[in-house]
């Protein structure tokens, strides 16, 4: 079903019955299986257009292989009873690591997306002389916790912002404490940590990555993704694929300039160290902006992040970001929308639930006050995954790099109207 309760169609990865193409053909199957759940051979054989001999020898290696499982029987249909094919969860691991600007994030997920271990080291700013340390120890207990199913990690995915070395006065770090990032390839820092293949992307594109393979993004081929972290950032999905850009950057919202309502650059309080009036979304809509307003109210800045943000007494201090925040959301989305025609907008964050929803409920009241002549006005749709959604997105990067079906991450197979 997709978000409107109409059932959406099926979707095909094709695959080939060329004789060289075995492990191609073998991650078609995993992939099929992987976005539509148990399949019975037969369905495989539909989705895929590979013939059932084909099927019936790639799924019967993958299971020799530890990859798939067959399940019970279905019985009570039309026809012979049917055996569903599904991923087997301990076939394979990876490790995701969300580096942050107030937290390092470390966890392990099974080959369906379960996580299986989570461990976070919360900072003040990511002075990479205590991050590393405290990263080589996580990862030790990460090995730790899988035991024997540490042999089966097929790689690492990190996700960090671009620019983690950027932002140091709005931050509160020492002059020299960030400094050291401009020199540090993360990625190779990790590859000599691990000894294994690491993949890398903008973190808020990780986030999106994981609403995309498992959220919100399995019924939506066109979207924004927006994920309210200690910034806002976000990810665009074009086509059913993760876009990048020629540069990495795509999706990055929180440099987006925003207006009031008289059509004015609008003016939040500056932030300590500010040197330029703020003229940009990320100084409206993060969770940075939220944590000083509760922080200058006697809250613990941690409370922009929890239930705490929406109690009574710190309500309407929450109230006050939001009268800010979702007005300079919408005209992003605004804007968005001309540029890319989008069927959706997904919006997540590092936020209690109920403040996700009322940040999209108020975003929506926001928009319907515009005049949408020549635009189709996208969903606003709240996204699945919240917190942990980085370090999945990075965890899911070395799965998709050993198992899909084509080098281009996360390709979503085309609709067919007739299935």
């Amino acid at each position: 079903m997709d978000t409107t309760g109409t059932r959406a169609p099926l979707k095909r990865t094709v695959g080939s019955n060329q004789v060289g193409m075995r492990q191609f053909n073998e991650r078609i199957v995993l992939q099929a299986i992987r976005l539509h759940g148990p399949l019975a051979k037969a369905d495989v054989s539909r989705l895929t257009r590979l013939s059932m001999q084909t099927v019936s020898m790639i799924v019967d290696r993958l299971i020799d292989d530890g990859l798939l499982a067959r399940q019970p029987r279905v019985r009570g249909r039309i026809g012979q009873p049917s055996v569903p094919i599904a991923l087997r969860p301990e076939g394979a691991y990876t490790i995701g690591i969300k580096v942050g600007r107030r937290s390092l994030d470390v966890l392990a997920m099974d080959f369906v997306g379960h996580v299986c271990s989570r461990d976070v080291l919360e900072y003040a700013y990511p002075d990479p002389r205590v991050l590393f340390p405290a990263l080589e120890a996580k990862l030790a207990r990460v090995n730790e916790t899988l035991g024997e199913r540490a042999r089966q990690v097929v790689g690492v995915g990190v996700a960090a912002p671009l620019w983690l070395g950027g932002w140091r006065d709005f931050l509160g770090a020492p002059p020299d404490a960030l400094d050291a990032w401009h020199d540090i390839d993360i990625r190779a820092r990790i590859a000599a940590m691990t000894g294994l293949p690491v993949e890398f992307a903008k973190d808020t594109t990780a986030a999106c990555a994981a609403e995309l393979v498992m959220g919100q993004g399995r019924g939506i081929h066109n979207f924004l993704y927006l994920f309210v972290g200690t910034f806002i950032g976000g990810g665009l999905v074009i086509d059913g694929r993760l876009h990048g850009g020629p540069h990495a950057n795509a999706g990055a919202v929180g440099s987006i300039p925003f207006m009031d309502s008289a059509g004015q650059t609008m003016q939040t309080p500056a932030w300590p160290g500010a040197r330029r009036p703020t003229r940009q979304l990320l100084h409206a809509a993060s969770g940075f902006v939220l944590e000083q307003r509760l922080s200058d109210a006697g809250a613990p800045a941690a409370a922009a992040h929890d239930h705490r943000a929406l109690a009574p007494e710190w309500l309407r201090h929450t109230e006050r970001w939001l009268d800010t925040a979702c007005p300079a959301i919408a005209g992003a989305l605004i804007n968005a929308t001309a540029l890319l025609d989008l069927e959706a907008v997904v919006i997540d964050g590092e936020l209690d639930r109920q403040l996700v929803r009322e940040i999209i409920r108020r975003t929506e009241r926001v928009l319907d006050g515009f005049e949408w002549e020549g635009m189709v006005r996208p969903q606003l749709l709240e996204g699945t995954i919240g917190a942990d959604a980085r370090a999945m997105g990075g965890a899911i990067l070395p799965l998709y790099a050993h198992f899909a079906p084509v080098h281009e991450l996360f390709l979503k197979p085309a609709t067919e109207a007739g299935y």
